[in-house]
């Protein structure tokens, strides 16, 4: 495997699956829109040798593809998925035993390995400001490291074995950084820092943080990876890689051998700045806030070095591939981690934390001749207890009966929920609870509420195939589309002004609905283009689950509060945009036009496709 990111470009272009871009490139927005679009139109890695204010070439789009991801694990995949098998299953060692006997000579040879300081390593001093500075989107803060590894250590455990690798969005330049001597770190809760800089703040001490940029593609992985409790990043690296992890000290500084360049400071306890805007992956902009703010020690860039970067937006982006990489490699991992659960999907179109499905049992009751959720709700407390799974929003929950069914076939998947729920039965509500650090649709910075929607049993209602009959005549409402069997999109002639009003209008509204049969219609969404929303299963998942917090926009016809619990006949979720949320992301159009060189007859990229149809 690569000893280095060049390797990786060199491979990568070798076995036509990169394309370089010689002529100057501007980290303003036009790179970052190349990789969009690149992305978007199934296109190659590509490497920008020229970029304007940096003497280091840039790469982007490097995890584009599952196919491309693969290929660049290829000689190591089947070992380290084994590997994870093996940890989940230690039986497995027991049955086949010939079939695993390298896995334990894997593993020990992956151990990281200390150099003496810089010893062995092509690295160099440099300034910060010697690096590409990206800006993705217009209305950013500033620029980006959207690519980092965050290494920091245990205070009360030194030493790379206890320490963390996470990525964690780095901020360069704009707001109050002094550039070239102060970044900012943007980390979220449910995250491996957060819990070393509380042991530092209460030991009265900086946290001291490498950020290692590039180096092997296992390396970038391994940052983003859930790994199971106890195996390290770094150790997963080097198994990944096929090469152990180097390193070494400076000025009590962890420095990777490997890497493209590394960033070395300290987090002082209680020092924070204004960090973002940042366009980021639900689509919209995480808005500016105080994150802990590093000051910057030294900076190196190995010789040669190539800057990795990706964008994120609205999904599907780079991470989506990111996403398919890691469940590829990790399997069952989750499943194995939560009894009764068999199946667990992020749902990646509504931003990944903010819509969950899953498939578990029930098994509690085989005698009784009613079939109503009983385990699937110990199952649903389990899910949203584990992990980064606890950041989920909705979770959407069944068990198989007679018929099969499929996390990843979404539309299905909801149509299935939707025959089956008893809306005054089957909705279970966490409020005050937390969310996504990037879901701006609660009530404030990681806060918000939760529901569960928990469907098992006999169909209980054949949904419509088109808008009810007389629903588009409801007082208020302008428009009414067919989202899927049994959603409708509603669009009213009001725009949400405040929670205080809208209460009065989800009352008229659910009256009005009262009067129409909805029993075959359980979801309507109220939104601000019911044409858009219906457009595309897509359009649908991003607009109605990011732009909702179930406890204050989920309303419903019927509905009735019973000792504590809340039901209705039809719900009804309101997700038009609110004075809160976060501004979706715009791209500027004149960036837009001036890159569609690189895609027309005769531009590279445009170049790339012609080659790849020709190959087909």
């Amino acid at each position: 495997m690569y000893q280095s990111l060049e390797e990786c470009v060199l491979d990568l272009e070798q076995h036509g699956h990169l394309v370089r871009i010689k002529e100057e490139a501007d980290p303003y927005l036009e790179m970052a829109s190349i990789q969009r679009r690149a992305y978007k139109e199934g296109g190659p890695a590509i490497l920008f040798e020229n970029v304007k204010g940096s003497k280091y070439p840039a790469v982007a789009n490097l995890f584009g593809s599952i196919e491309r991801s693969k290929f660049m694990f290829r000689k190591n995949w089947d070992s380290v998925q084994n590997i994870i098998a093996l940890r989940d299953d230690p039986m497995q060692a027991v049955k086949s035993p010939f079939k695993h006997i390298g896995n334990g000579f894997s593993a020990l040879a992956a151990l990281p390995m200390r150099k003496p300081g810089l010893n062995g390593s092509k690295l160099e001093e440099i300034e910060l400001t010697d690096i590409p500075f990206i800006q993705s989107w217009p209305d950013d803060g500033g620029s980006f490291i959207t690519l980092p590894q965050v290494y920091s250590e245990d205070p009360d455990k030194p030493g790379m074995m206890s320490a963390n690798l996470g990525m964690y969005r780095v901020q360069l330049d704009g707001n109050e950084y002094e550039v070239g001597k102060e970044v900012g770190l943007h980390y979220q809760i449910q995250r491996g820092i957060g819990v070393h800089q509380t042991k530092a703040v209460k030991r009265g001490e900086p946290l001291k943080v490498s950020i290692f940029i590039g180096g092997p593609p296992a390396h970038t992985l391994s940052a983003v990876m859930p790994l199971p409790e106890g195996l390290s990043e770094m150790l997963f690296a080097g198994l990944l890689a096929n090469r152990r992890f180097r390193y070494g000290y400076v000025d009590g500084y962890c420095i990777s051998h490997d890497a493209d360049f590394v960033i070395t400071g300290e987090i002082y306890p209680d020092d924070t700045k204004p960090e973002g805007p940042f366009g980021d992956h639900l689509g919209y902009y995480s808005l500016t806030h105080e994150f802990p703010v590093m000051k910057v020690h030294k900076v190196y860039g190995r010789k040669g070095a190539i800057y990795p970067f990706t964008v994120v937006g609205r999904p599907p982006q780079e991470d989506t591939s990111f996403g398919a990489l890691i469940h590829e490699i990790t399997g069952d991992a989750v499943t194995q981690e939560l009894p009764g659960v068999k199946e667990v999907h992020a749902i990646d179109a509504a931003g990944v934390h903010p819509l969950l499905f899953a498939i578990g049992s029930e098994r509690y009751t085989p005698y009784e001749k009613v079939k109503e959720p009983t385990e699937l709700l110990t199952i649903a407390n389990r899910i949203l207890g584990f992990g980064q799974l606890s950041l989920a929003k909705y979770l959407f929950l069944t068990a198989e009966d007679e018929e099969p069914i499929h996390t990843h076939d979404e539309a299905a998947f909801i149509q299935y929920i939707l025959e089956r729920i008893d809306l005054k039965r089957d909705l279970h509500f966490q409020t005050n609870s937390t969310i996504d650090t990037l879901d701006y649709s609660g009530t404030g910075l990681n806060r918000g509420s939760k529901v569960t929607f928990a469907a098992y049993g006999d169909v209980k209602r054949d949904l419509c195939k088109q808008v009810p009959n007389g629903m588009k005549q409801v007082k208020g409402i302008q428009d009414a589309n067919l989202v899927m069997p049994g959603v409708v999109a509603v669009e009213l002639t009001t725009d949400f002004e405040d929670y205080e009003s809208v209460e009065e209008e989800m009352k008229q509204l659910a009256n009005g609905l009262s009067e129409v049969n909805v029993e075959r219609s359980p979801l309507i969404v109220v939104c601000d283009d019911s044409e858009f929303l219906s457009e595309s299963l897509e359009n649908f998942l991003w607009a109605t689950f990011t732009r909702s917090n179930p406890s204050h926009d989920i309303h419903g016809v019927n509905a009735f509060i019973e000792h504590k619990h809340w039901g209705c006949d039809a719900v009804i979720i309101d997700a038009r945009l609110k004075p809160h949320h976060a501004p979706p992301l715009v791209e500027d159009q004149d960036v837009e036009t001036r890159v569609d060189r690189f895609f027309e007859e005769g531009g590279v990229l445009a170049a790339q496709e012609e080659e790849d149809e020709e190959q087909e």
